[in-house]
């Protein structure tokens, strides 16, 4: 059963919501049976790089907080990933753009490794204090999970996978997404924040009773008289 995310490496309630499900999955009985997808979103596409500005400088211009209004609420969302084994340093964190990591996530999930993509970068922005929107930052990362360092280094020096990445930011406008994280099961039912453990452990189990109900039965039409080879290798 599909099971499609919509997120932003830069969006401190994904990485606690990816985390949340991820708990939630391993408490679910047909985990095995859950393909998780991750479909880009960008929460401000507009914003600069300057890896230079503190991000609460950062929130206090385009919020018009005060820096201890900004600073305040970084705090409480430190100790909301603290509770969950995540640990953010928000004095280390680059104001940067997230759309060139996106396509990074884009050809990581044709490689079959975008939910390791997705930890680096979050991991990356949130606690090691990297530069997402670096190109040497994202290339070293990317071949950590194992990407071929020439496909990576092809989609950094060009526009590649920058339709894919649109696509996904212009489906999640289609079916309604004002924020993320966004969790669709089965294409049928929506989760949306980063909720709690249990909330999501209950949508997996109702998404999943009704996905086994639709699926259609297989019908064997074999005729007795075929010639089928076992793993342990006989013929009969």
């Amino acid at each position: 059963m599909k099971v499609e995310i919509w997120s932003d490496v830069m969006c401190p309630f994904c990485y606690i919501g990816k985390r949340r499900f991820e708990k939630a999955l391993e408490q679910f009985p047909a985990r095995g049976g859950i393909d998780v997808v991750w479909k880009s979103f960008q929460l401000n596409p507009g914003m600069k790089t300057e890896p230079g500005k503190n991000i609460n400088q950062y929130l206090s211009e385009v919020k018009g907080w005060s820096l201890a209004q900004a600073n305040q609420a970084n705090n409480y969302v430190t100790n909301m990933a603290k509770e969950i084994g995540l640990t953010y340093d928000f004095d280390k964190a680059v104001v940067a753009n997230s759309f060139d990591a996106h396509r990074l996530i884009q050809l990581a999930k044709a490689s079959g490794k975008g939910d390791s993509m997705e930890e680096l970068l979050f991991k990356g922005y949130f606690t090691e204090g990297k530069n997402i929107a670096d190109h040497d930052t994202l290339f070293e990362l990317a071949i950590t999970i194992g990407l071929d360092p020439d496909a990576v280094k092809k989609v950094l020096n060009s526009n590649e996978y920058s339709d894919a990445v649109e696509r996904d930011i212009y489906e999640a406008q289609q079916i309604g997404v004002r924020g993320v994280p966004y969790f669709v099961l089965n294409d049928r039912y929506a989760v949306s924040g980063a909720q709690a453990t249990e909330t999501f452990l209950g949508a997996l189990n109702k998404a999943w009773g009704e996905w086994e109900k639709e699926r259609p039965a297989l019908q064997d039409l074999t005729n007795d008289t075929a010639v089928v080879c076992t793993p342990d290798g006989e013929c009969k």
